[in-house]
């Protein structure tokens, strides 16, 4: 558990944090709720991946189009976007709130949020109209499909303790796996 929170800690201040050249700078706060929101996840396991091993899936994350370099300034801010708030979305139902210790949960919606609205502060600098696109092709769209399956296979698995520990683990690992992402918005 802790090299996984150590890769996530790492995401946060890798794809988040200050210093990017971004077109504008996110707050401070969005690190800090970065950081928070990776605790928290961490904190939020409840049974131990060994015991789901029969519930595994590759959710067949579309890293080949999301790999940082081959992105667009616009684009890779799409596409933070959108892992930002598909994973908002997925903790934000009501069978999450079942899946999930309470107080936690709603730490963790509130941090989301928070990154949310710091990250929409910048999309709007960086992407113009000819960018409004963006949303519905390539790689943003690799993203939501990616999301779309992972709520497919909790629907399949009737939203079991050892679905949500599979999706819990997932969301990380795709966090983790964006990283790249910041690395591209250094160079503009």
């Amino acid at each position: 558990m802790a090299f996984v929170l150590s890769l996530l800690m790492a995401l946060v201040l890798v794809s988040y944090g200050p210093g990017g050249s971004l077109g504008c700078h996110l707050s401070q706060n969005h690190v800090l709720f970065g950081r928070k929101n990776l605790r928290l996840l961490g904190q939020m396991r409840r049974i131990s991946p060994r015991f789901c091993l029969q519930d595994r899936k590759d959710f067949a994350f579309p890293q080949e189009m999301v790999e940082g370099g081959q992105l667009q300034e616009a684009q890779a801010f799409s596409v933070l976007h959108e892992m930002l708030q598909q994973s908002f979305n997925l903790f934000h139902t009501e069978r999450a709130s079942a899946a999930w210790d309470t107080t936690l949960l709603e730490q963790l919606r509130t941090g989301l949020h928070q990154q949310l609205d710091d990250l929409e502060a910048c999309l709007g600098q960086v992407m113009g109209e000819e960018d409004s696109a963006l949303g519905r092709t390539g790689p943003t769209l690799a993203v939501k499909r990616y999301f779309q399956g992972i709520h497919v296979y909790l629907k399949e698995k009737e939203y079991s303790d050892c679905a949500w520990e599979t999706v819990r683990v997932e969301i990380m690992r795709s966090l983790s796996s964006s990283a790249s992402l910041k690395e591209s918005l250094k160079r503009w």
